[in-house]
């Protein structure tokens, strides 16, 4: 099995994650591997701020995630490049499930943005440097 090149997306920022996409598809052409794009969404369910919520959002919330998540995949890489992706959308806490699905994929390389720094995380976004920190693979970090 090749491993797979492991893109993390988040889907709220959309615009943000389209050269964070294209660079992950890129890597994983250059050695013919396999593409997984991942999204994680908050888990509300196991709080008390989960009372709030029906019984059935936590699954239209997922929904809703794969569902962007396709479009946004689609619309970076095309209809055929898409149709070979693997679209994962767990649920989480963000870094917590990049790191537990590369794992257990044992994914080659871990893809993720990083947005422009301020004074509450200097170098990397919070996400991307506990990524970084705490991966078993290499990490590429996209500005």
């Amino acid at each position: 099995m090749r491993q797979a090149v492991l893109c993390a997306v988040d889907i709220s920022n959309e615009d943000r994650d389209v050269k964070v996409l294209k660079e992950a598809a890129r890597l994983a052409g250059m050695d013919g591997r396999q593409l997984d794009v991942i999204t994680v969404v908050p888990d509300y369910g196991m709080s008390w701020v989960g009372s709030f919520f029906d019984k059935d959002h936590h699954d239209k919330v997922v929904a809703e995630a794969r569902r962007h998540l396709g479009e946004l995949c689609e619309s970076v890489l095309g209809a055929e490049a898409n149709r070979k992706v693997r679209h994962i959308v767990a649920t989480g806490t963000a870094y917590e499930e990049i790191l537990k699905v590369a794992k257990v994929d044992q994914a080659a390389l871990i893809v993720i943005g990083a947005h422009r720094p301020d004074l509450k995380d200097y170098l990397l976004g919070p996400v991307a440097a506990r990524v970084v920190r705490h991966a078993e693979c290499s990490v590429y970090v996209v500005r």
